[in-house]
């Protein structure tokens, strides 16, 4: 008894659930933009923390190490213990600052400085990733609903031939064969609603991961973003320096140029300054001492030349990866805009020519039934013909979208 009541409860809430959701005002593909990007992702928020971190670091970094204290009892005699035997005897304090070679710290800062740079412009990378998934999800489910509207449309449109063949068929002019062709067309629509529901089911829930499941549950916008014509790929290559991934590689080569700075310091003196005050017993004279230690650069063949060598070939290896990158978003950029331009030619020729094609024919087809010049088959082909043209030029309105999408993304516009 209390299982059926709370089952029931459970199923009355997950209704006003629904009832709720849909009753806020359709999910923009904007808004969904919007929700996403201000949920806090652990995948943006990584970055963001790592940023932090380097930034301490660089403060840190540009500091001098802590001095040492020394303390210490020098000459002190064993036999007797006694502070002011001798006259050698000493309590001593000393005191040492090291200062490292050259300009070390303020390369050693420079370096965190654009380390950290290079994890905001990763954390850039990862929002803008966010925002074309999250276009791409919301398109993907724009379709399938379309797509569902239209198959059930076509059903109806199937059984309401169906509903003639019933008719014709029991005055005697046709025979079983139609009405047994028009409850297959049916069923296969039924199976074909059947798949459309699982892409819902699938791409909600790809769209509940982005944006919370709240806001996964609203109904969709009707009508697709506007887009402008095709843009000027020389213009789109220009802006692919500001993608965010270049972003993050300019900012790695800045931290091994830094490297090479750094390396190059070692070639200079190192300097430690010593100072100590040593307590003597009775009237004898305390002792101080001051002095300063280098570290002198003798040797380098094997060490200083070989970490600078090294720090260059790093700066060099980053300085490739980022002409590698470049050519490959080129290489995608090739792509994207060659699919947007024949998604454009096809488009256009579907609403001028092919789906009106597609209506006359099934128009035509279905008078030529009537007066028995076709037979039922046809008919239903013709219908079901018309069905996957209006399916395609769905299908070519979602996928400009998308591109549009991938085509902001690779100029590092990725929020419009």
């Amino acid at each position: 008894m209390f299982r059926i009541i709370f089952v029931t409860l459970v199923f009355i809430s997950a209704c006003l659930s629904v009832v709720a959701a849909q009753s806020t005002p359709p999910l923009t593909m904007e808004e969904a933009v919007a929700i996403a990007l201000d949920a806090g992702d652990p995948s943006v928020l990584q970055f963001e923390e790592k940023s932090l971190a380097l930034e301490d670091r660089a403060v840190a970094d540009t500091q001098l190490p802590d001095p040492k204290l020394k303390l210490s009892a020098t000459n002190f005699p064993v036999d007797t213990f006694r502070f002011g035997q001798e006259p050698m005897t000493q309590a001593q304090v000393g005191l040492q600052q090291s200062f490292p070679r050259g300009k070390t710290l303020h390369y050693r800062g420079e370096r965190r400085k654009a380390e950290a740079k290079a994890q905001r412009a990763l954390q850039g990378l990862q929002e803008s990733q966010i925002t074309l998934d999250t276009k791409t999800t919301w398109l993907e489910l724009y379709y399938w609903r379309g797509a569902r509207s239209k198959v059930s449309e076509s059903r109806q449109a199937v059984l309401e031939l169906s509903d003639i063949a019933r008719s014709i068929f029991s005055t005697g002019r046709r025979s079983a064969q139609d009405v047994l062709r028009a409850d297959l067309e049916l069923a296969v629509l039924d199976d074909r609603l059947v798949e459309i529901e699982r892409q819902i089911d699938i791409n909600r829930a790809n769209l509940a991961r982005l944006i919370g499941p709240d806001a996964g549950l609203r109904r969709l916008a009707k009508n697709l973003p506007v887009h402008t014509t095709l843009r000027d790929r020389a213009t789109l290559r220009d802006q692919l320096v500001h993608h965010p991934s270049i972003d993050a590689i300019d900012s790695e080569i800045d931290a091994r140029k830094s490297d090479i700075d750094i390396a190059r310091q070692q070639y200079r003196p190192g300097l430690t300054l010593n100072g100590g005050y040593g307590v003597r017993g009775g009237s004898r004279p305390d002792f101080a001492t001051v002095g300063v230690t280098f570290d002198i650069p003798i040797f380098t063949g094997k060490k200083q030349d070989r970490n600078v060598s090294a720090a260059r070939r790093e700066r060099s290896s980053a300085e490739m990866g980022r002409k590698a990158r470049l050519l490959e978003l080129d290489r995608q950029l090739a792509g994207a805009y060659a699919d947007q331009a024949r998604l454009e030619q096809r488009i256009t020729l579907y609403e001028k020519s092919v789906l009106l094609r597609a209506g006359e024919t099934t128009q035509a087809t279905l008078t030529a039934y009537q007066n028995d010049l076709s037979d039922f088959a046809e008919l239903v082909r013709a219908r079901l013909a018309e069905l996957d043209t209006e399916l395609t030029l769905l299908r070519l309105h979602v996928d400009r979208a998308q591109v549009m999408a991938k085509l902001n993304y690779l100029a590092g516009e990725n929020n419009e």
